[in-house]
């Protein structure tokens, strides 16, 4: 059984089908703890987390009669007996699922059994005091479907981006995106930024749902 802090039916708001519609699965619990989290009521089990078998979560997003799929949460790769969910999303070719990991986890053996999923990857950069814990072999495991999101709150932070993206030259293996810590830097500086490095192929991504509701809103 997963502890679930929450699912619900949305538009996806950021990665590759950011817009489109989207069933969301919310786990709990997470091993880092990045310093602008806008999901800390994750990190512990709370009284609104549901029990729910791998088959009830999937029966749920067939309810839901969206495509698009994004398992997030917390840490969808920690759960114990995730695999069983994995392997029954993986077998549904109608779907296409997204798997929101935080870039401390090896994605490479689930990315050897389930070819269908598609791992959005972070690295946390400085100002989420939380880089120590990236493991460096996504870099090299992350194919051309999947996403690796660095969340940008400074210029450290974007020099930092920059320094990685060369150096495993990420926008030949994957889809690059930056991402604004809100209210630690402005957007025009991140423009400015990708402009001054040339940074082709790499998207600014903007968190549609903050846009939508309020950024504080559950449940979109």
């Amino acid at each position: 059984m997963f502890n679930v802090v929450e699912k619900f039916l949305s538009i996806d708001g950021e990665g590759p089908t950011s817009g489109e519609l989207a069933t969301f699965i919310r786990f709990q619990g997470c091993n880092l703890r990045c310093s602008w989290c806008d999901t800390k009521y994750s990190w512990e089990k709370e009284s609104s987390n549901e029990k729910l078998s791998a088959k009830e979560i999937y029966d749920y997003i067939k309810a839901m009669g969206s495509r698009n799929v994004t398992l997030t949460g917390g840490e969808p790769l920690i759960q114990p007996g995730i695999e069983e969910l994995l392997k029954i999303l993986n077998c549904d070719n109608t779907l296409k699922v997204h798997i929101e990991t935080n870039g401390a986890i090896d994605i490479k053996p689930f990315k050897d059994k389930y070819e269908n999923l598609i791992f959005i990857v972070d690295y946390k950069l400085p100002l989420s005091k939380m880089s120590e814990f990236m493991n460096l072999d996504n870099f090299k495991s992350v194919g051309e479907k999947d996403v690796y999101k660095f969340v940008v709150g400074s210029n450290e932070d974007l020099n930092t981006a920059y320094k990685l993206i060369n150096e495993y030259e990420l926008v030949s293996k994957c889809l690059v995106y930056l991402s604004p810590v809100l209210g630690k830097i402005e957007l025009e500086e991140i423009v400015d930024f990708i402009k001054e490095k040339k940074l082709n192929y790499v998207r600014l991504q903007v968190q549609l749902h903050k846009i939508v509701w309020d950024k504080e809103k559950r449940g979109v």
